[in-house]
């Protein structure tokens, strides 16, 4: 019997019902106290679970909701950081709340979101039966460097876990390096050439040139970003083929999506019940996932068509007869698709931009000059009020005025409370109050609607 690992189990649930008893979460405290106490307690705890993991920079929250409504299709049990502490305390305290004080549990699945910056750390203490990578952006170069270290980073902890399913993002040069550069077995996802066509001329610079020879990459077809049919025409790289492929968009609402997709040569039509382009990826992964786990193609359909948003990612309030919807924004590139899926409103309505410049922010704020906000012209007529909050409230009303809007419909409002008033307040009925907060300040508006509207806890 270890009395060690009994000891720092014992410790920690009591540190989580604390911090629980008064409203602080619990969710990363506890599992750093264990840690401290028993550096091998997460070692010694997960090493009988079946661990799925899923990293990368964007849409790691909404993924890993997607495996889990299809876990939940299957009647598969699973524990889960649902909170969103994906950093390795994070983790360890969801591991501790779910096993006895033995260690042991009867839920056999663990699902994982896992930071990109701690993916390598946490892979010391740990083997996934699946990794999911969904992509590689941009993100906070204060916190994580180039795109090219967290890419480093991640492939290192890959490294350490050679009996790991890689499940990766063909359309992306530097996720489905991955498969090349690890001897792990690799099933990859995307978009066939003829599914989409995107408009828009311009290839996001994270990613422009070959990882290998340096040369720029030319592109069959370009879905956003760096994402797309790439290949280099000097050393040959080029886009995996794809197992769990979009084969075609065929409905894209600002509600849900309906697309053709092909399951490892089963072609069948799919709803998902998320707007968005980018959310198409998300449900690919999750749907590659549920394939390498053998799951039925029926329920993997309908857990896509059932899924419901966690919040901050497309969580909707419903009041009055109106709508609010909060949507984080973190990176360039996630904040000009979610521009891209306002820009399919067709009524008229408010929208807040809340910008904070905490650590889990980052710092420096000036990769808001990198978002295409002059794409709102196309639906100027449509916005009523721009109200614009947080610590870079101001900050962001000067990116506004630059991008072409008049300063008196710009609003600096730093009173969330006053925010979200008048935000509904001047919402139409049938309308919608769109919040984009970073991710500290969606922190910050989500424990103010929780108090409003009566919401659960974000760990619940």
């Amino acid at each position: 019997m270890n009395i060690r690992l009994i000891l720092t189990i014992i410790i920690s649930k009591i540190a989580v019902k604390f911090c629980r008893l008064i409203r602080r979460g619990g969710t990363s405290l506890p599992g750093g106290i264990a840690l401290t106490i028993y550096p091998d307690v997460l070692k010694e705890i997960s090493k009988t679970f079946k661990i799925i993991a899923v990293t990368g920079t964007n849409g790691k929250t909404t993924t890993t909701r997607v495996i889990g409504q299809i876990l939940k299709e299957n009647g598969i049990g699973y524990i889960t950081n649902k909170s969103g502490a994906n950093l390795l305390n994070g983790i360890t305290t969801s591991f501790i709340e779910a096993v006895d004080l033995k260690g042991r549990s009867f839920i056999p699945t663990a699902l994982l979101e896992i930071d990109e910056a701690a993916f390598n750390k946490v892979m010391e203490h740990s083997e996934p039966y699946i990794t999911i990578v969904t992509n590689f952006f941009r993100d906070q170069l204060d916190r994580y460097g180039e795109v090219y270290t967290t890419l480093n980073s991640v492939l290192s902890g890959i490294r350490k876990t050679p009996g790991s399913i890689l499940i990766l993002n063909a359309d992306d040069s530097l996720c489905a390096s991955l498969g090349r550069e690890s001897s792990n077995r690799a099933v990859y996802y995307g978009f066939s050439s003829t599914a989409w066509s995107n408009t828009e001329n311009t290839v996001n610079s994270d990613a422009m040139f070959c990882l290998y020879c340096k040369t720029r990459y030319d592109y069959e077809n370009h879905i956003y970003g760096h994402l797309g049919g790439f290949i280099c025409p000097q050393c040959g790289y080029r886009r995996p083929e794809s197992t769990i492929t979009c084969l075609e968009v065929t409905e894209l609402t600002s509600s849900y999506t309906r697309i053709k997709l092909d399951i490892n040569g089963t072609t069948a039509d799919a709803k998902i019940n998320l707007p968005g382009i980018y959310n198409i990826y998300n449900c690919l992964a999750g749907a590659a996932c549920g394939a390498v786990l053998g799951l039925p193609c029926d329920n993997i359909l309908r857990a896509l068509s059932t899924f419901e948003c966690g919040f901050g990612r497309m969580e909707a309030i419903i009041t009055e007869g109106k709508s609010i919807k909060v949507i984080l924004v973190k990176n360039p590139t996630g904040f000009n698709q979610v521009l891209d899926y306002i820009l399919t409103e067709d009524k008229k309505m408010q929208i807040a931009f809340l910008i904070n410049d905490r650590a889990a922010d980052g710092r420096d704020i000036s990769w808001l000059w990198d978002v295409d906000f002059e794409k709102l012209e196309k639906i100027y007529d449509k916005i009523i009020t721009a109200y614009v909050s947080g610590i870079r409230g101001p900050d962001m009303a000067v990116r506004l005025k630059y991008a072409g809007f008049n300063p008196e419909k710009i609003k600096i409002m730093n009173n969330y409370s006053q925010l979200i008033n008048n935000g509904l307040a001047g919402t139409p009925e049938g309308s919608t109050f769109y919040i984009l907060p970073t991710y500290t300040a969606m922190l910050d508006i989500r424990d103010m609607l929780k108090k409003i509207f009566k919401l659960k806890e974000f760990w619940e």
